[in-house]
C-alpha cells in the first residue's frame, strides 16, 4: 500500500505550491501507464509542467523545486475518456425540466447544439470525475427525427467550463429506432439520410435553392461539414446487415469521416468493418439480446473486432441510467477478465485501458492530446490506489490539465454524514 504518511504531506506541500492554474508535479514510484496499448511499467515517474505532460517512463530527469508525490504503492494513468454519453444534460431523467437530452418537438434537428445545455455543475460529472474520468463526448438524443443534433467533447474540470470543442460531431440513427422515427422502416432511414447528405452538399456549394428541399436551411448548414468530411457522423447501429449497409453508404459519400456506435453484432462483420478502416464506439458486455436487432449479441463482441484489427472504444454510459460512466474501469476489467474464460475473447489488460483513454480521445479527433501520457499530452492523470480495472481500486487524486481536482459530491457528503452513525441514533436530518 501506499506511503500513507509521505503522501499526505507531499500533497500538503503540493497545495501550497501551486494555485488553480496549471500545477508542476512529478509523481515518482508509481505503476504507470502510459494509455497507449501497453502493459504498466513499474516504478516509474511522471512529470507534468505548466498543465501538459513532459515525460512518463523510467529514468526521467526532474527540474529541481519541481513538486514532487511520492507514489509507491499507487497506480498512474491518464484520465478516463468516455466516448458517447449523455453527462451533462439531465438532472434527473424522468424529470423533464431537468432534462435536455432530446428535443422532440423542435423545428430543428441536425442544427441542435447541445453545448449550451451542457451543466458543469451537474451531479453525474462530479461523481463520474470522482471515478478518474477526466473527458467525455457528449451526445443528444434522438427526438423526432433521425438526427439527434450535434455533440460536444468536454473536461469534466471543477472550473465551471466543460465544453472545450462543440459542435464536434454529428449523431444520425440507423438502428431500429432511427427505422421508426423515418417512417416505420430502414428503406425510409437511408433514403432520409442519403436526401439529408445531398441537400448539404448542394448547401455547401451554393446550389441552395430553399425549394423543394425537406431540410430546413439551419439543419442543411450543419450538415455541410459532415457532407465535406470537415465534421465526424456518429451513426447508431446494431444489426450485421445494417453496419453491412452503412459502410456501403461510407462507399458512396467517400468524404464521410464515420464512426459506429452500438454495433451489437460487429463481431459478424468484424472483417468487413476492419476492411473500411471504420472505428466502433461499443457497449462493452452485451450479452443478451434486448431487441430483435441484437440477437447475435455476445460478450466476446468488441474483443472479436479488436483480433481483427477495428479500432474500439468502449462507451454508451448514460449520466442518468443505472450504466453509469463511474463504472467504465470497471467495465473495461471485465473485459480482461473476460480472457480467462474458454471460448471467449477479451481485451488485453493494455488494450482495456487503451479503450478507455487513448482510443476514445482517437476516435473523437483528438488522438495524442488527451488520453494518454505522452509528452504535449493534456496533464490529465488519475492517482489510483491499486490497479485501475479492478473493482476493488479507486481514484485518490485526478487532475485535469495539471489542476488537480475536488473529488467532493453528494455522494461523499453522504457518506461522510451517516457512516459514523450509532445504530441507536436517528439521522441527522431529524435532529432539532
Amino acid at each position: 500500500m501506499i506511503r500513507s504518511a509521505l503522501f499526505a504531506a507531499a500533497t500538503a506541500l503540493l497545495a501550497l505550491a501551486c494555485s488553480a492554474a496549471a500545477q508542476d508535479v512529478a509523481i515518482i514510484n508509481a505503476n504507470v501507464a502510459i494509455g497507449d496499448g501497453g502493459d504498466p511499467i513499474e516504478g516509474a515517474t511522471v512529470l507534468v509542467q505548466r498543465g501538459k505532460v513532459v515525460a512518463a517512463g523510467r529514468n526521467i530527469s526532474i527540474p529541481a523545486d519541481t513538486p514532487t508525490l511520492d507514489g509507491s504503492g499507487t497506480w498512474v494513468t491518464p484520465g478516463l475518456v468516455l466516448a458517447v454519453t449523455d453527462l451533462g444534460l439531465a438532472d434527473v431523467g424522468a424529470v423533464s425540466q431537468s432534462n435536455d437530452k432530446a428535443a422532440a418537438k423542435s423545428r430543428f434537428n441536425a442544427a441542435l447544439d447541445i453545448a449550451p445545455a451542457i451543466n458543469p455543475e451537474s451531479l453525474h460529472i462530479k461523481v463520474s470525475r470522482a471515478a478518474g474520468l477526466t473527458r467525455a463526448v457528449v451526445v443528444p438524443s434522438h427526438g423526432g427525427s433521425l438526427f439527434a443534433g450535434q455533440g460536444a467533447i468536454i473536461a469534466l474540470g471543477s472550473d465551471g467550463k466543460a465544453v472545450r470543442h462543440p459542435r464536434a460531431l454529428q449523431l444520425v440513427a440507423l438502428d431500429e429506432g432511427g427505422a421508426q422515427i423515418s417512417g416505420g422502416g430502414r428503406a425510409a432511414s437511408f433514403a432520409e439520410l442519403r436526401n439529408a447528405l445531398r441537400e448539404a452538399r448542394d448547401y455547401a456549394a451554393g446550389r441552395w435553392s430553399g425549394e423543394d428541399n425537406l431540410l430546413t436551411r439551419a439543419d442543411a448548414e450543419a450538415l455541410s461539414p459532415v457532407a465535406s468530411g470537415k465534421q465526424k457522423l456518429f451513426v447508431e447501429v446494431e444489426r450485421a446487415s445494417d453496419i453491412r449497409a452503412v459502410l456501403a453508404l461510407k462507399a458512396e459519400f467517400a468524404q464521410i469521416d464515420m464512426v459506429l456506435v452500438g454495433v451489437s453484432e460487429g463481431w459478424l462483420v468484424a472483417d468487413e468493418i476492419a476492411a473500411a478502416g471504420v472505428p466502433v464506439v461499443a457497449d462493452a458486455l452485451d450479452d443478451l439480446p434486448s431487441s430483435f436487432e441484437q440477437l447475435g449479441a455476445t460478450q466476446s463482441n468488441v474483443g472479436r473486432m479488436a483480433k481483427v484489427g477495428v479500432k474500439v472504444a468502449i462507451g454508451r454510459f448514460a449520466g442518468s441510467t443505472d450504466g453509469h460512466p463511474r463504472s467504465l474501469a470497471q467495465f473495461a476489467g471485465n473485459l480482461v477478465a473476460l480472457t480467462r474464460v474458454p471460448g471467449a475473447t477479451g481485451l488485453s489488460w493494455g488494450q482495456a485501458l487503451a479503450a478507455i483513454t487513448s482510443v476514445p480521445a482517437d476516435i473523437a479527433g483528438h488522438g495524442g492530446h488527451f488520453g494518454v501520457l505522452s509528452p504535449g499530452a493534456h496533464g490529465d492523470l488519475v492517482i489510483w490506489d491499486g490497479d485501475p480495472l479492478e473493482v476493488s481500486s479507486a481514484p485518490m487524486k485526478v487532475f485535469i490539465d495539471g489542476v488537480e481536482q475536488s473529488l467532493e459530491n453528494h455522494q461523499t457528503r453522504l457518506r461522510d454524514r451517516y457512516r459514523d452513525l450509532d445504530e441507536s441514533d436517528l439521522p441527522k436530518a431529524y435532529d432539532h
